[in-house]
């Protein structure tokens, strides 16, 4: 199949991708607007052979998407392209409600008018696949209980509610257009090519740089974590085997709070890394407690049963296994983030790959 994924250079979508071109005789069109998050050497060279596809396209260009639409034809769309981190969405959400909200409704128009277009029989195949967050349904303070595909909508951040829009935008075009949509509610990934901003690889090369290891108020924020490449196998099996108009919640069934999760990473360093920075007696000693974000979620939790049941898909890995590989991997692929700290992977940069 021809598969159309949107976001592909980013941490999730260049899993996606990476999981489809090795295992899979798929082709894929990555299409990416290569914003600061967007990094092409999350995608190995030796995997970018005839059946991979790169197109340098904003989501929220409708003459450009419909271009790659009318080109390439997709015979399915994993559509992952997303503004996605809490703190720059309080800063300026304005960036989350143009990609989020309008780079979706594109995505979907352009979906729309490709999918009326096809045969009858290529109608029946294809699927537009919504990527999104547990995030949309608020948080879970003070209760055991997990987010399920009913679970009411209650966004606390703009990113959130700009998430939960675009979700209503997708359901809208399925039930009013027919457009055969499925979506997906994932919990925190996390794993390999993870951009620095975020919790984890923060946490990893500050404690590497012996620089202090922030963590948000009391750290006692609860989230289920998932490692991305548990993830991309979910997301495949949704996009070639789900049901249409259904919701499949994805979740790695680690919850953690956030202060464990920086003292894993710590003790991980202590075995693999114990030659630390000068000054340095043990990484634990620069956890530095600072004050918390606005409206910031006490608790996320995922029920993926729906995942298990329905589509036959459980998590490979544990905490434990997948922290691991996490902190091994960023320990053998300085060059990778190195080059994202100092900004060079953006020298490559180029406007449409199409070999």
């Amino acid at each position: 199949m021809n598969i159309l994924v949107t976001g592909g250079a980013g941490f999730i979508g260049s899993a996606v991708v990476r999981h489809i071109l090795a295992n899979t005789n798929d082709s894929v069109i990555n299409v990416d607007a290569l914003t600061y998050a967007g990094n092409l050497e999350s995608i190995p060279a030796k995997l970018q052979a005839e059946r991979y596809i790169f197109a340098q396209v904003d989501i929220c260009d409708y003459v450009a998407l419909k271009q790659v639409f009318d080109t390439y034809k997709p015979d399915l769309v994993m559509h992952l392209a997303a503004e996605s981190h809490v703190d720059r969405s309080i800063e300026g959400p304005g960036a989350f409600i143009n990609t989020n909200i309008i780079g979706t409704f594109n995505m979907l128009e352009c979906a729309r008018h490709h999918w009326q277009s096809l045969t009858a029989a290529a109608q029946n195949e294809f699927k537009f696949h919504h990527i999104s967050t547990d995030e949309v349904y608020g948080d879970l303070e003070g209760t055991e209980e997990l987010f399920t595909e009913q679970t009411p909508y209650a966004p606390s951040s703009p990113y959130s509610a700009s998430k939960a829009g675009s979700d209503h935008l997708v359901r809208a075009w399925g039930r009013t257009y027919g457009l055969p949509i499925v979506v997906t509610n994932c919990s925190n990934n996390y794993g390999p090519y993870h951009f620095p901003e975020k919790l984890i690889p923060h946490v990893i090369l500050n404690a590497l740089h012996g620089k202090p290891l922030p963590v948000y108020g009391d750290g006692k924020q609860i989230r289920d974590w998932l490692f991305v490449e548990d993830h991309a196998r979910a997301l495949y099996k949704v996009v070639t085997e789900g049901k249409v108009g259904e919701t499949y919640n994805i979740g790695g069934h680690n919850e953690k709070q956030n202060i464990e999760v920086v003292h894993t990473i710590c003790e991980l360093l202590e075995e693999l890394v114990p030659n630390k920075p000068e000054g340095i007696a043990n990484y634990k000693d620069l956890i530095t407690f600072v004050k918390d974000r606005p409206g910031h979620d006490v608790r996320y939790a995922i029920d993926a049963t729906k995942m298990q049941q329905e589509l036959n898909w459980v998590p490979k890995e544990t905490f434990e296994t997948g922290m691991r590989k996490t902190v091994e991997w960023y320990l053998a692929n300085t060059s990778w983030w190195q080059r994202v700290l100092s900004g060079d992977y953006k020298l490559d940069r180029i406007g449409e790959n199409t070999k």
